[in-house]
């Protein structure tokens, strides 16, 4: 992890060499990629961004600004593509998986319950495009989706960038317990992965 972190903190010093503008886009990027890549690290970005900007070499909320646009679109981008072309594309399919009957039963759910569920996006680790993806394919209202997305990245992103501006002195600290937020979260995302799983087997079973 600290490894990590290092490498972002010299690619950041790297890239001033060039001008504040590309750092800038460098984290624009960072936080869009992150949504359709989750792997990427781009949360530990946003950390760096609000540590180099304590230091005064980047307006705090010049970051925080591009930081939450770039995760925003990017959630945006895949609500048209599960708009436009998911919800078509596995109603025609009929997988087993995931029928027609999975996806006009998680429309009706997502329109019931979709709120919540995008209010907490931004928290949710590894499941971000997923929801987003979702509530396309569920032709979950745009402007409300955007409402809720906004919201949602507005907070995390603000938790995380002003941590790391505010607690730079306790750097190290605040990595280790975000990294074990997302250590927590990914086993409880496998584990809701492998009941529905388990539920579809057990459901072809009874139906077969």
């Amino acid at each position: 992890m600290e490894q990590s972190l290092q490498l972002i903190n010299d690619f950041l010093d790297h890239v001033f060499a060039y001008g504040v503008f590309w750092i800038y886009l460098t984290l624009f990027l960072a936080a869009f990629i992150e949504n359709i890549f989750p792997p990427f690290p781009g949360d530990f970005f946003s950390l760096t961004a609000g540590a180099i900007a304590a230091s005064g070499r980047l307006d705090v909320w010049a970051a925080f600004l591009v930081i939450s646009v770039g995760g925003l679109m990017s959630t945006i981008v895949i609500y048209f593509l599960g708009k436009n072309l998911g919800r078509e594309f596995f109603l025609r399919k009929n997988y087993k998986l995931i029928s027609r009957k999975d996806i006009l039963n998680l429309e009706q759910w997502f329109h019931r319950r979709g709120a919540v569920l995008l209010l907490f996006n931004r928290f949710i680790v590894g499941a971000r495009a997923a929801v987003a993806l979702v509530s396309g394919m569920s032709r979950y209202d745009f402007g409300k989706m955007a409402l809720y997305m906004s919201i949602s990245f507005l907070l995390f992103n603000g938790i995380v960038i002003f941590s790391g501006y505010f607690f730079v002195a306790k750097f190290d600290l605040i990595v280790k317990y975000f990294h074990m937020y997302e250590k927590l979260a990914w086993p409880i995302l496998i584990i809701i992965v492998l009941m529905f799983a388990a539920y579809k087997i057990k459901t072809w079973k009874t139906n077969g």
